[in-house]
């Protein structure tokens, strides 16, 4: 089966969207938040407490499961989703990213990108073709381009460079990539310049690729560059192809990008938040080291009805991170992951009737 994608509904105001990604391993209604499950694992999360919470797709990361286990040990345990228990749409991204954040540790060439192991220093070296070989081992339903990042900020020259590299990566990438089953999507680059980035759209549509990622943001710039390089970016991709904004993740930031024209969005901050005692909330972020909560007994969000909400306390679970009890991580995790996926069903549903702009207007574009 391959990947289908169908837009449901749009708003006229703001040209936000409302669709259905169908996948070999199930359908995705977007706009959806994929929680991030880097190392085969959505941290402190079981599969199943995922699927509680309404999550339909999860993102890998093909760099961190080429070094560990390794991506053959996955493909000989049937691949990645009976690896780790997930029976949904899973996406992984090339490594890329992760290779660029490396920078000492790394050599960017036409070839590819020679870096060092992070866990023992051993030498590797990525090709598109290498990557994709990779990801069809892994065998995830979306699959990701190898791209180069550059960062911000970023020299004309620079910006440059990477664009063309990536294109030239990507023509790779769609030549090597064999299965069927797998919806292969193009990388958008070309840093903060309105025509690298337009070439860059324009070129990848020429290779026709089933879905398009936009990269290279949220890597240090300031809000406003953010979202003037999303506008047109976002609104030049074809309009019946997803669009995946790649590590845009607070809640007001998704909503903008929703407005922009965004179907999907990943990113750590649910569940690094619940790692270090922060609570998402209709009322604002939580900080539950602070004193204020030692004898609040009210749960975390009065308007939120997940299992968190339902039986624990903002003393409790503040009591379970001040005492790096392992639990609180777990309820604090669950519950971030759980205001997300609301937020995003939330989204659909004033997509679905027509009052998307009203409800997104409660979310000043952030600045």
């Amino acid at each position: 089966m391959s990947t289908t994608f169908a837009v449901l509904a749009m708003d006229p105001l703001t040209g936000a969207r409302r669709g259905r990604l169908r996948t070999p391993h199930g359908e995705v209604d977007t706009p959806a938040f994929m929680p991030v499950g880097t190392q085969g694992t959505v941290k402190a999360m079981t599969p199943e407490e995922l699927r509680e919470l309404g999550t339909q797709i999860l993102l890998g990361n093909t760099y961190h499961l080429y070094l560990r286990p390794g991506v053959e040990i996955i493909h000989r345990a049937g691949g990645l989703h009976q690896f780790m228990h997930w029976e949904g749409p899973i996406l992984t991204d090339s490594g890329g990213f992760q290779v660029y954040s490396l920078q000492a540790l790394r050599q960017v060439t036409e070839e590819g990108v020679t870096f060092q192991s992070h866990l023992d220093g051993s030498t590797h070296l990525f090709t598109p073709e290498s990557v994709i070989a990779a990801q069809e081992l892994l065998g995830a339903d979306l699959i990701m381009c190898l791209d180069d990042v550059p960062g911000y900020p970023c020299s004309p020259k620079r910006a440059k460079e990477a664009m063309w590299r990536s294109l030239a990566w990507a023509e790779r990438c769609r030549a090597a990539h064999r299965r069927e089953d797998q919806a292969l999507f193009g990388i958008v680059q070309g840093a903060f310049d309105r025509d690298l980035r337009l070439t860059s759209v324009a070129r990848l549509v020429e290779l026709d690729f089933p879905g398009y990622a936009i990269g290279g943001l949220s890597v240090g710039e300031p809000k406003a560059i953010t979202w003037e390089v999303l506008a047109y970016t976002a609104s030049a991709l074809p309009a019946d192809r997803p669009r995946y904004l790649m590590g845009v993740g607070w809640p007001e930031d998704i909503v903008h990008a929703v407005r922009l024209g965004v179907d999907l969005f990943d990113c750590v901050l649910p569940t690094r938040l619940g790692r270090t005692g922060t609570a998402l909330t209709s009322q604002g972020r939580l900080n539950l080291r602070q004193a204020q909560y030692a004898e609040d007994l009210t749960p975390l969000d009065p308007a939120c009805d997940c299992y968190t909400c339902r039986y624990y306390t903002r003393a409790y679970v503040r009591h379970l991170v001040k005492a790096n009890e392992i639990l609180g991580v777990r309820l604090l995790t669950y519950h971030n992951l759980a205001f997300y996926q609301r937020l995003m069903h939330r989204l659909q549903q004033h997509l679905e009737a027509g009052t998307f702009a009203e409800f997104a207007a409660q979310f000043p574009v952030p600045e």
